[in-house]
């Protein structure tokens, strides 16, 4: 059985998916981009605000659902430059602490948008 999961603190999907899919105790949380989800706005004035912008928006829907960072066991990371992975990894550091979970990131010829990272994640309770 499968719960669909929505949060008013993060972007409304943009396309015929969910924000979230919850099977059993493990949380699929499509991509975010760091679109303001009370304007509808992107935040893309530089690579750290916009990486901050994603997670918070990837925190969001955890949260609706009942998680948080410290159950997400991976994440996919696209981004448009290979060359601001350093910047991206700082501001995405920032949010695991301990435990990181596993995680790829992967360069992109575009991306919804045209932002310049997007990140999915799967959490586990």
């Amino acid at each position: 059985m499968k719960e669909i999961i929505f949060s008013k603190e993060a972007p409304a999907p943009i396309g015929p998916y969910s924000q979230a899919v919850k099977a059993g105790n493990t949380l699929y949380v499509s991509g975010q981009i760091a679109l303001d989800p009370a304007t509808g706005e992107l935040i893309i004035e530089n690579i750290t605000e916009e990486t901050h912008a994603v997670m918070k928006n990837l925190e969001a829907v955890l949260r609706a659902a009942g998680y948080g960072f410290g159950d997400v066991v991976k994440c996919s990371i696209f981004i448009k430059n290979m060359d601001q992975f350093a910047t991206i990894n700082e501001a995405y550091g920032q949010y695991f602490k301990t435990n990181p979970p596993a995680r790829e990131t992967v360069e992109v010829s575009r991306l919804p948008k045209n932002v310049n990272v997007e990140i999915s994640c799967i959490a586990v309770k």
